[in-house]
């Protein structure tokens, strides 16, 4: 029998112009409307390791990578050629009452990674991580509740919303689980006050956080720890954005020495192409999970360990070891942190610029002279965080670089850029930088006439 021959890059041509009209009668209209607003529908066309081409042929440098998914770039070729390898072997792909041999490889491999965990639970994304972690953590231990951090990210299903701070993505989904506790990141009284009942099952944290970059103050993650330990609480270090090398190390709990009970992986683990992701924890926590035969599936999911999942995950281990991309993260994130600082004391809308690897923060603040005072502060009665949007359209529209703000109504943008970027990329970005945030302290000038234009946008849509 003749097979169909489906090309779907020849239907991605064909109605590729489509995209708005489509999204718009069949997905999310808003996001169409936001992306028109801010002059960013440019119609990527193709893309290649750090960069993205539009319609018209123009190449960006994209600091987004699918927020953090792309470490190796858009379309590796080791990755490619390992689904390949997949699609073309006719594997007998989840069968569920047999073992992937793929999926015991990807797990000897990540934990040769992380040498002092044993186990590996895979899912299909990092939220999916969370909901283990959280069900595992209480298994374990036979408490309820769960300490997280002001201003974390874990998620946005039912679980992983519980322990994700921002109002803007919980309002109007109550009530959530119960026995979740937030405190202060880097408040250790805080944390053991929480942990002293001795009612919690985990501390789920993320080494930096990914909504604004912030770090941990050097001894709060090791003593958070010790303090977990000292009450029989089970410490979760979510590594979803900040695992796989892009903080510099295959970890970032690596670069304070600290050995969390469980670790959160996924994103990059991808290779940007199937989703997947993995729970790594302690043999002892794992067992009191699957602890007999009757529940050696007590807990799983239908897609998880599929081949091709487990494929990318392989290949992508492969691809940061052989070209030494963890090393390069850290390399140009040095790099990009020395040249972006140096900018602070030479504007005074600039306030600060932090980060480990290439995960890099440039925060923004009220400025002291009277005119960009006044500027400001009409951009922030509007809309907090505004400010921000006014570094990144020109930076898209003028400098063709794709970059976002870190978290809604944040005053600082997240550079979250390939691990492949090299010394000219470093260069372009710094230069772009320095030529935008120069021209938002003049005032009268475009920046702020484009302000102005936002802040009209929003009164007529709310009128």
């Amino acid at each position: 029998m003749m097979q169909p021959n489906l090309d779907i890059s020849e239907m991605f041509a064909d109605r590729q112009f489509q995209r708005n009209a489509l999204h718009t009668r069949y997905l999310n209209e808003q996001l169409v409307r936001v992306l028109k607003t801010i002059g960013y529908d440019v119609g990527f066309q193709r893309a290649q390791g750090q960069y993205l081409f539009d319609r018209d042929g123009d190449r960006y440098l994209d600091l987004l990578s699918g927020f953090g998914v792309f470490a190796l770039g858009r379309n590796h070729p080791t990755v490619k050629n390992a689904l390949k390898s997949v699609l073309d072997s006719d594997l007998p792909n989840l069968v569920q009452l047999d073992l992937s041999t793929l999926a015991g490889i990807l797990a000897e491999r990540l934990i040769a990674h992380v040498p002092y965990l044993d186990k590996v639970f895979f899912a299909n994304s990092g939220t999916e991580c969370v909901e283990a972690a959280i069900k595992f953590a209480r298994g374990a231990t036979g408490r309820t509740g769960i300490v997280y951090c002001d201003h974390g990210y874990h998620g946005l299903s039912y679980g992983s919303l519980s322990l994700t701070g921002d109002k803007n993505f919980r309002d109007g989904f109550g009530p959530l689980l119960p026995d979740c506790f937030s405190i202060p990141f880097n408040d250790l009284p805080a944390l053991e006050k929480a942990l002293a009942s001795r009612q919690v099952a985990a501390f789920i944290v993320e080494p930096i956080q990914g909504k604004g970059v912030n770090i941990p103050d050097d001894g709060f993650l090791a003593d958070a720890a010790a303090l977990c330990k000292r009450y029989g609480t089970l410490f979760v270090a979510d590594e979803i954005q900040t695992g796989m090398g892009r903080t510099g190390r295959f970890l970032a709990v690596e670069h304070w020495n600290v050995e969390p009970d469980m670790v959160l992986l996924s994103k990059s683990l991808s290779g940007g192409h199937v989703p997947v992701g993995a729970v790594l924890t302690r043999k002892a926590i794992f067992d009191k999970i699957f602890d007999r035969m009757d529940r050696a599936v007590v807990h799983g999911s239908t897609f998880s360990k599929n081949d091709l999942a487990m494929a990318a995950g392989i290949a992508t281990l492969e691809a940061l070891k052989q070209e030494k991309v963890i090393e390069n993260a850290a390399a140009r994130g040095a790099e990009l942190l020395a040249t972006l600082s140096a900018m602070v004391p030479r504007y005074e809308l600039l306030k600060n610029v932090r980060g480990k690897g290439l995960m890099i923060g440039v925060e923004f603040g009220p400025p002291k002279s009277l005119a960009l005072k006044a500027s400001w502060t009409m951009l922030e009665a509007a809309s907090k965080g505004l400010f921000c949007q006014l570094i990144t359209i020109p930076l898209f529209k003028d400098h063709k670089i794709l970059s976002q703000v870190s978290g809604h109504a944040s005053h600082t943008i997240k550079l979250l850029p390939s691990l492949t970027i090299t010394q000219e990329d470093c260069n372009w970005i710094t230069s772009s930088f320095d030529t935008v945030i120069e021209s938002s302290h003049r005032v009268p000038g475009a920046i702020w006439s484009l302000g102005k234009t936002l802040v009209d946008n929003a009164a007529r849509k709310s009128a």
